[in-house]
Protein backbone atom coordinates (compact mmCIF):
# COMPACT_ATOMS: atom_id res chain seq x y z
CA UNK A 1 0.00 0.00 0.00
CA UNK A 2 2.66 1.92 0.55
CA UNK A 3 4.47 1.55 -2.64
CA UNK A 4 1.36 2.09 -4.47
CA UNK A 5 0.64 5.50 -2.44
CA UNK A 6 4.04 6.62 -2.73
CA UNK A 7 4.60 10.76 -2.29
CA UNK A 8 0.69 10.78 -1.56
CA UNK A 9 -0.42 13.20 1.03
CA UNK A 10 -1.59 10.84 4.43
CA UNK A 11 -5.06 13.15 4.20
CA UNK A 12 -7.45 13.35 7.00
CA UNK A 13 -6.99 9.69 8.32
CA UNK A 14 -6.98 8.50 11.33
CA UNK A 15 -4.56 9.86 13.58
CA UNK A 16 -2.72 11.62 10.98
CA UNK A 17 -2.13 14.48 13.34
CA UNK A 18 0.11 12.79 16.13
CA UNK A 19 0.17 13.60 19.85
CA UNK A 20 3.04 15.83 20.37
CA UNK A 21 3.59 16.69 16.43
CA UNK A 22 2.21 19.36 14.98
CA UNK A 23 -0.59 19.29 12.38
CA UNK A 24 1.18 19.72 8.88
CA UNK A 25 0.98 17.71 5.50
CA UNK A 26 2.72 13.87 5.50
CA UNK A 27 3.54 12.56 2.30
CA UNK A 28 3.52 8.35 2.64
CA UNK A 29 7.13 7.08 1.82
CA UNK A 30 7.25 3.67 0.09
CA UNK A 31 9.80 1.47 1.16
CA UNK A 32 13.81 1.35 0.41
CA UNK A 33 13.96 -2.07 0.50
CA UNK A 34 11.83 -5.78 -0.86
CA UNK A 35 9.49 -7.78 1.84
CA UNK A 36 10.25 -11.21 1.01
CA UNK A 37 8.42 -13.96 2.61
CA UNK A 38 10.66 -16.88 4.85
CA UNK A 39 9.84 -19.84 2.97
CA UNK A 40 8.32 -21.92 5.40
CA UNK A 41 6.15 -19.73 7.31
CA UNK A 42 5.62 -16.81 4.72
CA UNK A 43 5.97 -13.88 6.99
CA UNK A 44 7.50 -11.36 5.05
CA UNK A 45 10.48 -9.52 6.21
CA UNK A 46 12.50 -6.44 4.72
CA UNK A 47 16.09 -7.15 2.34
CA UNK A 48 17.66 -5.16 5.37
CA UNK A 49 17.65 -8.62 6.90
CA UNK A 50 18.09 -11.92 4.99
CA UNK A 51 19.77 -13.55 7.78
CA UNK A 52 16.79 -13.10 9.82
CA UNK A 53 14.20 -13.66 7.23
CA UNK A 54 15.65 -17.46 6.92
CA UNK A 55 14.32 -18.25 11.22
CA UNK A 56 11.11 -16.33 11.09
CA UNK A 57 9.48 -19.70 11.15
CA UNK A 58 11.16 -20.04 14.56
CA UNK A 59 9.75 -16.77 15.94
CA UNK A 60 6.52 -15.21 16.86
CA UNK A 61 6.49 -11.69 15.34
CA UNK A 62 4.16 -8.91 16.91
CA UNK A 63 2.86 -6.43 14.36
CA UNK A 64 0.82 -4.52 16.80
CA UNK A 65 3.20 -3.23 19.74
CA UNK A 66 2.60 0.16 21.43
CA UNK A 67 4.32 2.27 23.36
CA UNK A 68 3.95 5.67 25.46
CA UNK A 69 5.97 8.36 24.31
CA UNK A 70 7.95 9.59 20.91
CA UNK A 71 11.09 10.82 22.40
CA UNK A 72 14.06 8.02 22.34
CA UNK A 73 15.14 8.58 26.36
CA UNK A 74 11.65 7.96 27.90
CA UNK A 75 10.31 5.01 25.62
CA UNK A 76 14.14 3.01 26.40
CA UNK A 77 13.01 4.17 29.47
CA UNK A 78 9.56 2.49 29.39
CA UNK A 79 11.24 -0.86 27.42
CA UNK A 80 13.04 -1.35 29.86
CA UNK A 81 11.27 -0.39 33.08
CA UNK A 82 7.23 0.17 32.41
CA UNK A 83 7.79 3.96 32.84
CA UNK A 84 8.62 6.45 30.90
CA UNK A 85 9.32 9.38 33.94
CA UNK A 86 10.47 7.56 37.43
CA UNK A 87 13.45 5.57 38.28
CA UNK A 88 12.48 1.79 38.63
CA UNK A 89 14.11 -1.30 38.47
CA UNK A 90 14.90 -2.56 34.90
CA UNK A 91 13.50 -6.09 33.52
CA UNK A 92 16.39 -7.59 34.05
CA UNK A 93 16.37 -6.72 37.49
CA UNK A 94 12.75 -7.95 37.80
CA UNK A 95 13.78 -11.26 36.05
CA UNK A 96 16.87 -11.75 37.91
CA UNK A 97 14.48 -11.25 41.58
CA UNK A 98 11.94 -13.68 40.63
CA UNK A 99 14.31 -16.55 39.41
CA UNK A 100 17.38 -16.20 41.10
CA UNK A 101 20.93 -17.25 40.28
CA UNK A 102 21.85 -20.80 38.81
CA UNK A 103 25.37 -19.74 39.33
CA UNK A 104 26.66 -18.35 42.82
CA UNK A 105 30.11 -16.93 40.89
CA UNK A 106 28.59 -15.09 38.00
CA UNK A 107 25.63 -12.20 38.34
CA UNK A 108 22.05 -13.90 37.67
CA UNK A 109 21.66 -10.55 35.11
CA UNK A 110 24.37 -9.31 32.55
CA UNK A 111 23.84 -6.32 30.01
CA UNK A 112 26.07 -6.40 26.78
CA UNK A 113 26.68 -2.84 25.54
CA UNK A 114 29.42 -1.58 23.68
CA UNK A 115 28.43 1.81 23.91
CA UNK A 116 26.59 3.85 26.61
CA UNK A 117 23.28 3.59 25.19
CA UNK A 118 19.84 6.27 26.02
CA UNK A 119 19.40 6.17 29.75
CA UNK A 120 22.73 4.21 30.50
CA UNK A 121 22.61 2.28 33.75
CA UNK A 122 19.11 3.55 34.58
CA UNK A 123 18.70 0.54 31.76
CA UNK A 124 19.55 -1.86 34.45
CA UNK A 125 19.46 -0.89 37.28
CA UNK A 126 17.92 -2.62 40.20
CA UNK A 127 16.40 0.65 41.86
CA UNK A 128 14.74 -0.78 45.35
CA UNK A 129 14.85 -3.91 44.62
CA UNK A 130 17.87 -5.95 46.28
CA UNK A 131 21.40 -4.74 45.01
CA UNK A 132 22.24 -7.91 43.61
CA UNK A 133 19.68 -8.04 40.82
CA UNK A 134 21.23 -5.08 39.44
CA UNK A 135 23.00 -5.77 35.86
CA UNK A 136 26.73 -6.15 35.58
CA UNK A 137 28.01 -4.40 32.32
CA UNK A 138 29.83 -6.29 29.96
CA UNK A 139 32.17 -4.26 27.11
CA UNK A 140 33.32 -6.22 24.25
CA UNK A 141 37.61 -5.53 24.49
CA UNK A 142 40.53 -6.63 26.21
CA UNK A 143 39.22 -4.95 29.64
CA UNK A 144 34.86 -6.72 29.55
CA UNK A 145 34.56 -5.75 33.14
CA UNK A 146 36.30 -3.44 35.19
CA UNK A 147 38.76 -4.26 38.00
CA UNK A 148 38.31 -8.15 37.02
CA UNK A 149 41.67 -9.17 37.04
CA UNK A 150 42.92 -9.30 40.94
CA UNK A 151 46.05 -7.17 41.92
CA UNK A 152 46.57 -9.78 44.61
CA UNK A 153 47.42 -13.52 44.85
CA UNK A 154 44.62 -15.24 45.25
CA UNK A 155 45.44 -16.64 49.07
CA UNK A 156 45.58 -12.87 50.00
CA UNK A 157 42.85 -12.00 48.64
CA UNK A 158 40.78 -14.65 50.25
CA UNK A 159 42.40 -13.19 53.63
CA UNK A 160 40.88 -9.93 52.47
CA UNK A 161 37.50 -11.43 51.76
CA UNK A 162 37.12 -13.04 54.93
CA UNK A 163 37.87 -10.17 56.36
CA UNK A 164 35.45 -8.18 54.82
CA UNK A 165 32.82 -10.15 54.98
CA UNK A 166 33.40 -10.47 58.90
CA UNK A 167 32.83 -6.61 59.17
CA UNK A 168 30.18 -6.48 56.67
CA UNK A 169 28.40 -8.92 59.37
CA UNK A 170 29.07 -7.12 62.26
CA UNK A 171 27.49 -3.55 60.73
CA UNK A 172 24.73 -5.45 59.44
CA UNK A 173 23.90 -6.80 62.93
CA UNK A 174 23.79 -3.58 64.22
CA UNK A 175 21.57 -2.15 61.39
CA UNK A 176 17.88 -3.68 61.20
CA UNK A 177 17.95 -5.70 58.45
CA UNK A 178 18.64 -4.01 55.97
CA UNK A 179 17.80 -5.41 52.02
CA UNK A 180 19.82 -2.80 50.04
CA UNK A 181 22.60 -3.29 52.48
CA UNK A 182 22.04 -7.14 52.52
CA UNK A 183 22.39 -6.65 48.92
CA UNK A 184 25.50 -4.88 48.91
CA UNK A 185 27.30 -7.99 50.60
CA UNK A 186 26.61 -10.27 48.15
CA UNK A 187 27.48 -8.30 45.53
CA UNK A 188 31.31 -8.82 47.13
CA UNK A 189 30.89 -12.69 47.04
CA UNK A 190 29.62 -12.65 43.32
CA UNK A 191 32.15 -10.38 41.91
CA UNK A 192 34.99 -12.56 43.79
CA UNK A 193 32.82 -15.46 41.90
CA UNK A 194 33.52 -13.06 38.71
CA UNK A 195 37.35 -13.11 38.97
CA UNK A 196 37.10 -16.85 39.13
CA UNK A 197 34.34 -17.61 36.27
CA UNK A 198 34.28 -14.44 33.53
CA UNK A 199 37.37 -14.79 32.52
CA UNK A 200 36.68 -18.36 30.83
CA UNK A 201 32.98 -17.20 30.33
CA UNK A 202 33.67 -14.00 27.85
CA UNK A 203 36.96 -15.85 26.30
CA UNK A 204 35.95 -16.53 22.91
CA UNK A 205 39.22 -18.10 21.60
CA UNK A 206 37.78 -22.03 22.45
CA UNK A 207 35.07 -21.69 19.75
CA UNK A 208 35.35 -23.21 17.08
CA UNK A 209 36.14 -21.57 13.28
CA UNK A 210 32.80 -22.85 12.14
CA UNK A 211 31.28 -21.41 14.82
CA UNK A 212 32.75 -17.82 14.55
CA UNK A 213 32.18 -18.33 11.05
CA UNK A 214 28.40 -18.64 11.65
CA UNK A 215 28.02 -15.91 13.43
CA UNK A 216 29.96 -13.92 11.06
CA UNK A 217 32.93 -12.79 13.54
CA UNK A 218 35.30 -13.06 10.03
CA UNK A 219 33.76 -10.07 8.59
CA UNK A 220 34.71 -7.06 9.66
CA UNK A 221 31.48 -4.70 9.94
CA UNK A 222 29.87 -7.36 11.79
CA UNK A 223 32.38 -8.73 14.43
CA UNK A 224 32.13 -6.82 17.34
CA UNK A 225 28.19 -7.53 16.90
CA UNK A 226 29.04 -11.48 16.53
CA UNK A 227 31.42 -11.50 19.52
CA UNK A 228 28.82 -10.02 21.79
CA UNK A 229 25.76 -12.68 20.53
CA UNK A 230 28.75 -15.99 21.25
CA UNK A 231 29.63 -13.99 24.95
CA UNK A 232 26.00 -14.17 25.29
CA UNK A 233 25.25 -17.60 24.56
CA UNK A 234 28.38 -18.86 26.77
CA UNK A 235 26.47 -16.78 29.64
CA UNK A 236 23.40 -18.35 29.45
CA UNK A 237 24.97 -21.85 28.97
CA UNK A 238 26.71 -20.91 31.97
CA UNK A 239 23.43 -20.04 34.32
CA UNK A 240 22.92 -16.54 33.92
CA UNK A 241 19.67 -16.09 33.68
CA UNK A 242 19.42 -12.32 31.93
CA UNK A 243 21.19 -11.45 29.11
CA UNK A 244 20.56 -8.15 27.24
CA UNK A 245 22.56 -6.72 24.19
CA UNK A 246 22.00 -3.34 23.28
CA UNK A 247 23.10 -2.54 19.99
CA UNK A 248 23.87 1.22 20.75
CA UNK A 249 26.04 2.29 18.14
CA UNK A 250 28.29 4.93 19.28
CA UNK A 251 27.12 8.80 19.41
CA UNK A 252 23.51 10.00 19.25
CA UNK A 253 24.48 10.80 15.79
CA UNK A 254 25.82 7.62 14.65
CA UNK A 255 22.72 5.13 15.38
CA UNK A 256 19.80 3.72 14.18
CA UNK A 257 17.69 7.20 14.52
CA UNK A 258 16.73 8.23 10.86
CA UNK A 259 14.84 11.45 12.31
CA UNK A 260 16.04 14.58 10.13
CA UNK A 261 18.63 11.64 8.08
CA UNK A 262 18.19 9.70 4.79
CA UNK A 263 16.79 6.02 6.57
CA UNK A 264 19.06 3.94 4.21
CA UNK A 265 21.44 4.37 6.60
CA UNK A 266 19.75 1.89 8.34
CA UNK A 267 21.36 -0.84 5.96
CA UNK A 268 24.69 -0.45 7.98
CA UNK A 269 23.43 -0.96 11.07
CA UNK A 270 21.39 -3.72 9.98
CA UNK A 271 24.00 -5.32 8.51
CA UNK A 272 26.53 -5.45 12.08
CA UNK A 273 22.78 -7.15 13.81
CA UNK A 274 21.43 -9.27 11.20
CA UNK A 275 23.62 -12.58 10.72
CA UNK A 276 24.66 -12.64 14.40
CA UNK A 277 21.21 -12.65 15.71
CA UNK A 278 19.95 -15.53 13.19
CA UNK A 279 23.20 -17.34 14.23
CA UNK A 280 22.09 -17.40 18.09
CA UNK A 281 19.01 -18.24 17.43
CA UNK A 282 20.45 -21.04 15.23
CA UNK A 283 23.19 -21.43 17.51
CA UNK A 284 21.27 -22.01 20.58
CA UNK A 285 18.89 -24.49 18.93
CA UNK A 286 21.26 -26.53 17.50
CA UNK A 287 22.71 -26.90 21.37
CA UNK A 288 19.68 -27.58 22.33
CA UNK A 289 19.16 -24.95 24.58
CA UNK A 290 16.24 -22.82 22.75
CA UNK A 291 13.73 -24.76 24.39
CA UNK A 292 14.94 -23.36 27.64
CA UNK A 293 16.31 -20.08 26.33
CA UNK A 294 13.56 -16.88 25.26
CA UNK A 295 15.26 -14.96 22.68
CA UNK A 296 13.55 -11.08 22.13
CA UNK A 297 14.30 -8.90 19.30
CA UNK A 298 12.97 -5.25 20.16
CA UNK A 299 12.98 -1.48 19.86
CA UNK A 300 11.45 1.26 21.60
CA UNK A 301 9.14 2.29 19.18
CA UNK A 302 9.05 2.79 15.08
CA UNK A 303 8.86 4.89 12.54
CA UNK A 304 6.64 6.98 10.14
CA UNK A 305 4.97 5.79 7.03
CA UNK A 306 5.45 9.08 5.84
CA UNK A 307 8.47 11.84 5.14
CA UNK A 308 9.49 13.85 8.18
CA UNK A 309 10.57 16.63 6.69
CA UNK A 310 8.32 17.14 3.77
CA UNK A 311 7.62 16.20 0.51
CA UNK A 312 11.16 14.52 -1.52
CA UNK A 313 12.76 13.49 2.01
CA UNK A 314 13.50 10.61 3.22
CA UNK A 315 13.85 10.94 7.08
CA UNK A 316 11.22 9.28 9.30
CA UNK A 317 10.24 10.24 12.58
CA UNK A 318 9.58 8.66 15.97
CA UNK A 319 6.17 6.69 15.88
CA UNK A 320 5.53 4.73 18.74
CA UNK A 321 1.72 4.47 17.68
CA UNK A 322 2.89 0.61 16.13
CA UNK A 323 6.06 -0.74 15.66
CA UNK A 324 6.96 -5.17 15.65
CA UNK A 325 9.20 -6.87 18.01
CA UNK A 326 9.69 -10.68 17.45
CA UNK A 327 10.06 -13.56 20.30
CA UNK A 328 11.82 -17.37 19.71
CA UNK A 329 12.33 -19.84 22.45
CA UNK A 330 10.57 -21.14 25.41
CA UNK A 331 6.69 -21.67 24.84
CA UNK A 332 6.61 -19.24 22.07
CA UNK A 333 4.83 -20.64 18.76
CA UNK A 334 7.04 -20.22 15.65
CA UNK A 335 5.74 -19.03 12.46
CA UNK A 336 2.80 -16.95 13.95
CA UNK A 337 2.08 -13.24 12.94
CA UNK A 338 0.03 -11.35 16.19
CA UNK A 339 -1.28 -8.02 15.57
CA UNK A 340 -2.34 -6.23 12.76
CA UNK A 341 -2.25 -2.05 11.73
CA UNK A 342 -3.82 -0.08 9.34
CA UNK A 343 -3.15 -0.12 5.57
CA UNK A 344 -0.33 2.35 5.89
CA UNK A 345 1.50 1.01 9.32
CA UNK A 346 -0.05 3.77 11.02
CA UNK A 347 -1.79 2.47 14.12
CA UNK A 348 -2.75 -0.55 15.72
CA UNK A 349 -6.19 -2.18 14.22
CA UNK A 350 -6.07 -5.50 15.95
CA UNK A 351 -4.40 -7.23 18.97
CA UNK A 352 -2.60 -4.02 20.40
CA UNK A 353 0.24 -5.13 22.25
CA UNK A 354 1.25 -2.45 25.11
CA UNK A 355 4.68 -1.94 26.43
CA UNK A 356 2.70 -3.72 29.95
CA UNK A 357 1.16 -6.76 27.64
CA UNK A 358 4.89 -7.22 26.67
CA UNK A 359 6.31 -7.53 29.92
CA UNK A 360 3.48 -9.25 30.92
CA UNK A 361 4.12 -12.15 28.39
CA UNK A 362 7.85 -12.08 28.72
CA UNK A 363 7.44 -12.83 32.45
CA UNK A 364 4.81 -15.80 31.36
CA UNK A 365 7.08 -17.32 29.62
CA UNK A 366 9.85 -17.47 32.11
CA UNK A 367 7.49 -18.83 34.65
CA UNK A 368 6.17 -15.65 36.45
CA UNK A 369 3.06 -13.93 36.96
CA UNK A 370 3.07 -10.32 36.43
CA UNK A 371 1.03 -9.57 38.56
CA UNK A 372 2.01 -11.51 41.44
CA UNK A 373 5.67 -10.68 41.12
CA UNK A 374 5.76 -7.85 43.74
CA UNK A 375 8.16 -5.69 46.20
CA UNK A 376 6.99 -3.66 48.86
CA UNK A 377 8.80 -0.08 48.58
CA UNK A 378 7.66 3.22 49.93
CA UNK A 379 4.44 1.59 51.51
CA UNK A 380 2.96 -0.33 48.45
CA UNK A 381 3.37 -3.01 46.59
CA UNK A 382 5.70 -2.33 42.54
CA UNK A 383 5.52 -4.42 39.98
CA UNK A 384 7.13 -4.66 36.53
CA UNK A 385 3.27 -3.82 34.84
CA UNK A 386 2.37 -1.62 37.33
CA UNK A 387 -1.69 -1.92 37.59
CA UNK A 388 -1.46 -3.10 33.71
CA UNK A 389 -0.56 -5.68 31.06
CA UNK A 390 -2.03 -8.97 29.85
CA UNK A 391 -0.15 -11.54 28.70
CA UNK A 392 -0.60 -12.43 24.48
CA UNK A 393 -1.50 -16.06 25.06
CA UNK A 394 -2.38 -16.38 21.23
CA UNK A 395 1.63 -16.24 20.55
CA UNK A 396 2.06 -19.27 23.02
CA UNK A 397 1.70 -22.94 22.35
CA UNK A 398 -1.21 -23.80 24.84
Amino acid sequence: ELTRRHDQSIGDEKKAAVSGQPIVERYLKAPLWKFRPNQECGTEVSDLFPHIRKIMHETALIRSMNSDHRDHGEATLQLHTGSTTAAMPGIGAWLSYGLKSFNPNLPSHVVISEHRPYNGPQLWDSNFLPAANAGVRVVPGDDPIPFLKSPVSQSRQQLELALLRKMNQRHFNQRDHDAQLAGRMSTFTTAAGLQKQAPEALDLSKESKATLKLYGADKKDQSSYAAQCIMARRLVERGVRFVEIIDAVGACRDNWDAAHRDIASHENYARRVDQPVAALLMDLKQRGLLQDTLLVFCTEFGRTPWAQDGKGTKSRNHHPEAFSCWLAGGNVRGGVVHGQTDDIGNYVVKDLVHVHDFHATILHIMGLDHEKLTYRHAGRDFRLTDVHGHVAKEILHS
